[in-house]
């Protein structure tokens, strides 16, 4: 990619009309048809895989409600039904399955945003999620048996699933939409944010990681599909390898894939980092400096190549902190602004529209880092969330 603007070749396109029916899904039903097919350069799943696969992939996405037109909200995507509860279970994961409600109610209290100007997405229905999953999949997430093996709680198992769908994968169903939905701001309003996303570990077949329903290669096929986007670069800053989309957008060559991670810890997929194109791996105890540095060489790599993206998709994950018992880097809280600021920086200097997906950390803090760093990037005025003074 060049690093002049002009050569950034951004669309700033605005989506197709889209149905409002579809709304919300329970559970994981059957959907007639196959599944849509993997994501592929021609920016929908299936359209490659012969006339029948193809006519009902469009069907799919000219009935999708995900995207739709908002007026005076900032370009911050969230709901309440991001939010794992499993009556305390959920507890016995690292993960804080709250974290997104905390960054919120941080940005409220500290004056940031006012609560109605965050933009509430809609869930994924089934017939959005075969667009980048197959039908094999989307069942056995009928299996209550599986979801305790990718959500990684054990006593998950013991739950009757139509438990676990409310609970469980309906917040991942609208954690899918809010990325769908922040990625159409972004192409709008140049920068945005899903408070959740992130997915990173889940692909088309498989899913991984406490990641049930993969939104990154949902966001590369609507952002085809709806929003002028044909080439994508994806900098997931994760301290894992987003093995999961890797797998998903294996030798399309519209996407360029930048990964920083921690080689010594899950997943270590050496199957999928054949699909990146600028790895960066990195030791357990790699610090302050030296992450940044790695981060900053990069994205200067990425500006030395020919790629030219239409969109950019920051998988942001703060587990890169110290003391993050799975992440094992030790990043301050300072690192993760810069970082932040560092990845903001770049898609401005190259006129690229940016959505941010707030992905992994594990440890109490997280929440206040996260809401912290975007404070930081309004400040500097490369995420337009400012609150405008009160009228006297």
């Amino acid at each position: 990619m060049s690093a002049s603007a002009g050569d950034a070749d951004t669309i700033r396109g605005t989506h197709a009309s889209q149905s409002c029916s579809g709304g919300e899904a329970e559970g994981v039903e059957a959907a007639e048809g196959g599944g849509g097919g993997r994501v592929g350069s021609d920016g929908v799943g299936g359209i490659r895989e012969g006339m029948a696969g193809g006519v009902e992939t469009w069907r799919r996405l000219m009935q999708s409600a995900l995207l739709f037109d908002v007026d005076g909200e900032k370009p911050l995507v969230y709901s309440e039904e991001y939010n794992v509860r499993l009556f305390g279970v959920e507890k016995l994961h690292p993960f804080d399955s709250v974290k997104w409600s905390r960054i919120v109610h941080f940005l409220i209290h500290d004056g940031h945003i006012q609560p109605h100007q965050v933009v509430e997405p809609r869930a994924a229905t089934n017939d959005d999620l075969l667009l980048v999953h197959s039908q094999e999949y989307l069942n056995s997430l009928r299996s209550s048996f599986n979801l305790a093996i990718i959500g990684e709680l054990p006593p998950l198992a013991l739950f009757p699933n139509f438990v676990l769908q409310h609970r469980v994968v309906r917040p991942f169903r609208y954690q899918v939409g809010g990325s769908v939905m922040a990625a159409k701001l972004a192409m709008e309003r140049g920068a945005a944010v899903n408070v959740g996303g992130g997915l990173h570990h889940c692909s088309r077949h498989r899913g991984m990681g406490f990641c049930a329903l993969a939104d990154i290669s949902a966001v590369v096929t609507f952002a085809r599909a709806f929003l002028g986007v044909k080439r994508v670069l994806i900098v997931d800053l994760d301290a894992h390898q987003g093995n999961g989309h890797e797998t998903d957008l294996m030798g399309d060559v519209d996407v360029f894939i930048v990964d920083v991670y921690n080689a010594g810890i899950f997943p270590q997929d050496h199957e999928a980092k054949a699909a990146i194109r600028i790895a960066k791996e990195l030791r357990s105890g790699t610090g302050t400096r030296h992450y940044l540095d790695v981060v900053a060489q990069a994205l200067q790599e990425v500006s030395a190549s020919v790629f030219r993206a239409d969109l950019l998709v920051y998988n942001a994950g703060t587990d890169i902190l110290a003391n993050d018992p799975l992440g094992r880097l030790a990043v301050s809280a300072e690192g993760v602004q810069q970082r932040d600021e560092m990845v903001f920086q770049f898609a401005k200097d190259h006129s690229l529209p940016i959505v941010m997906l707030t992905s992994g950390g594990y440890q109490p803090n997280n929440a206040r880092i996260v809401a912290d760093s975007l404070a930081n990037l309004s400040a500097k005025h490369l995420l337009p969330l400012q609150v405008p003074p009160a009228p006297y």
